[in-house]
């Protein structure tokens, strides 16, 4: 199985609890109604239709059933999907240190087409060296094993082979300063990263930008955020928001639209790709 497969399988699950979803509704059938005919609750429902968990054939084809749906092809197309979307990603052998929130994260992040963010503290995972992460992770699990810190970041490096992968997706990512020059693991890995991303940057599929301390008030002051977009006209996109202890996904049209605004802004109020390489290259050098 190809990480391809394993992230699309994300993807399948969201689809499909949006298709049941859109089924319930249209038959005008409660979240509460649609559980009692599956022997679940309705918050089961809700964690079903929003892809969170994974889906048993029998409970879609009862739902199926209270839904109205008879036409043998449908049924057919609607539990196939069912298959497809139960693939285990290949993250699940980090489910140890890997917090249950973040893992649809991962398969959506290795399903998008597109992905753009600002990052406000930290460089993006996507673009940080082994030593960098290394540094990160271990101020992050104070207290944790030597193995659980170094699986953690296997994991993350595992994250950044979607970048030369055969579909690698664009990429556009807006650095803080504060983020450049927030010191991890000493000068010497600074330095470092700073060159892997100058390295980065200059990949066809990838765009750096750095928001300098001179621009005073920028359209990020909300903090860090990422933008997903999807190859399947039926996802839309999605904005994933990190908290301490869980994430926010946010899918609604008007919510995304605002940060569609706001990374476009970044992007207006960044130098451009080139001046912010020469910023870079320059930061770099100050960790001599």
């Amino acid at each position: 199985m190809s990480a391809g497969d394993a992230s699309g399988s994300v993807v399948r699950r969201i689809l499909l609890g949006s298709q049941l979803r859109r089924l319930r509704e249209a038959r005008g059938i409660t979240r509460e109604a649609a559980g009692y005919s599956i022997r679940a609750s309705e918050s089961k429902i809700s964690r079903l239709e929003l892809g969170r968990v994974s889906f048993k054939a029998r409970d879609v084809e009862d739902l199926l059933t209270l839904y109205g749906v008879s036409d043998e092809a449908e049924r057919e197309a609607l539990l196939a999907l069912v298959k497809a979307a139960n693939v285990a990603g290949w993250w699940h052998s980090y489910s140890d240190v890997l917090p249950g929130w973040f893992q649809t994260y991962i398969g959506l992040e290795g399903a998008a087409s597109v992905i753009r963010g600002y990052e406000a503290q930290f460089v993006h995972g996507l673009l940080q060296t082994e030593a960098y992460a290394h540094a990160v992770v271990e101020k992050g699990m104070r207290g944790a094993s030597r193995e659980d810190v170094d699986r953690r970041v296997a994991l993350r490096l595992e994250r950044q082979k979607v970048l030369v992968s055969e579909r690698a997706p664009q990429v556009r990512i807006v650095l803080d300063e504060a983020a450049l020059r927030r010191v991890h693991g000493g000068p010497g890995v600074m330095r470092g990263q700073l060159e892997h991303l100058v390295e980065m940057a200059q990949l066809p599929q990838v765009t750096v930008q750095v928001l300098p301390f001179s621009q005073g008030w920028h359209a990020g002051e909300s903090g860090t955020f990422t933008l997903l977009s999807f190859p399947e006209s039926d996802l839309s996109d999605l904005v994933f928001l990190e908290q301490l202890t869980s994430a926010l996904y946010l899918d609604k049209a008007e919510d995304v639209a605002q940060y569609e605004r706001a990374m476009a802004r970044l992007g207006e109020e960044c130098p451009a790709p080139d001046e912010s390489l020469a910023l870079l290259r320059r930061i770099a050098t100050e960790f001599d």
